[in-house]
């Protein structure tokens, strides 16, 4: 391993260790709080994927992945809002355009957070946003759904389609103004804590200058399609923590339970990221989402094991159990593709 991924790896574990784990209850119930936000920026996670040129670190996939598995398995809320973060760094970095000069660095520095708006996008033909054009930018209409992070994030990657059927995204302040208001605060069963709203776009300009990349939307999805058919690490975040969980109940039977169901845990996860590191994207999907299902059945099985070590006790809301048992149940159905959701189903009545 190089020492900037060594580094990393070690201010993950710190900013897990003494920050997201003992407020990790305390988020859920309250909201991701800028002060650990601000922590968050200054531990360099932010930065992982970005280019080294723009104060980046550039680490493997792998790396990047293991970091992921290390924040969630602290805190899923918190993991969650800054994994919205590293879509737009890796967008930006290949792009050519004026944004890129201006964003790239204080994205990857912790300078700046970003959320991401384009989840939309799947539910093509339908255009829950159009992007119209208008002197000197980009007009958005329409509504997102479903956008983390407000009141956390600093800016965020916003896409639409046009009338050209071109899948188009550009950055935007994260902030209610002229043509962008946001929802009340969704009430979710898990990761309220996310500040998660929908977004009212009705006439947001945007500057042509702020516009990262415009493709026929075909394009996109092409390469959006695959990659959901991978486990998300935080599932195998939440598990570990989960079966961490077990491990310290004390009892014979818990241990015994935990270290077969960490077995099973290694072995999804080895498969998973064999596929990822081995295989093109877009080649053995089928493998892909049998070995997804699969992480769901450990991920599953891992929290509910720490809910039956835990019994009534686990139920508490001061109680990591309940939580991480939540979280789980959230991790299924983010990102849920048609494909994903079919396979997923299949596996269950199997």
């Amino acid at each position: 391993m190089t020492a900037p991924a060594s580094t990393l790896i070690e201010a993950a574990r710190r900013l897990a260790d003494e920050v997201l784990a003992p407020g990790a209850e305390s988020a859920d119930r309250e909201g991701v709080s800028v002060a650990t936000i601000a922590e968050v920026k200054r531990s360099g996670v932010l930065g992982v994927g970005g280019p080294v040129a723009y104060g980046g670190a550039q680490v493997p996939d792998a790396v990047a992945r293991e970091i992921a598995e290390i924040l969630a398995g602290a805190c899923c809320s918190t993991y969650f809002v800054q994994a919205q973060h590293h879509s737009p760094v890796r967008m930006l970095a290949a792009a050519d355009c004026p944004a890129r000069e201006r964003l790239l660095r204080p994205l990857c520095d912790g300078t700046l957070l970003s959320g991401i708006a384009f989840s939309h996008l799947r539910a093509h033909p339908r255009k829950p946003v159009r992007v119209t054009r208008v002197s000197g930018g980009r007009r958005f209409d329409g509504r997102v759904p479903w956008y983390t992070g407000w009141s956390l994030n600093d800016v965020m990657l916003l896409a639409g389609v046009t009338d050209d059927d071109e899948a188009l995204f550009a950055f935007a302040d994260a902030r209610e103004q002229p043509g962008l208001r946001p929802t009340p605060q969704l009430q979710l069963a898990a990761l309220t804590g996310t500040r998660t709203v929908g977004l009212e776009l009705d006439g947001l300009v945007v500057p042509e200058e702020d516009v990262v990349w415009s493709r026929p939307y075909e394009e996109w999805a092409i390469a959006d399609r695959p990659k959901n058919t991978n486990p998300n690490p935080a599932m195998f975040g939440v598990a570990g923590a989960a079966l961490d969980l077990l491990e310290a109940a004390g009892d014979a039977e818990a241990k015994e339970t935990a270290q077969v169901l960490g077995e099973r845990l290694r072995e999804v996860r080895r498969e998973a990221y064999a596929l990822v590191d081995e295989v093109p994207a877009g080649e053995r999907l089928a493998d892909r989402l049998a070995v997804k299902t699969r992480a769901y059945d450990v991920l599953r099985a891992a929290t509910t094991a720490a809910i039956v070590a835990g019994g009534g006790r686990a139920f508490g809301l001061g109680s990591p159990a309940q939580r991480l048992a939540r979280e789980g149940l959230f991790l299924v159905v983010q990102g849920q593709t048609a494909d994903v959701r079919s396979a997923h189903l299949r596996a269950l009545r199997g």
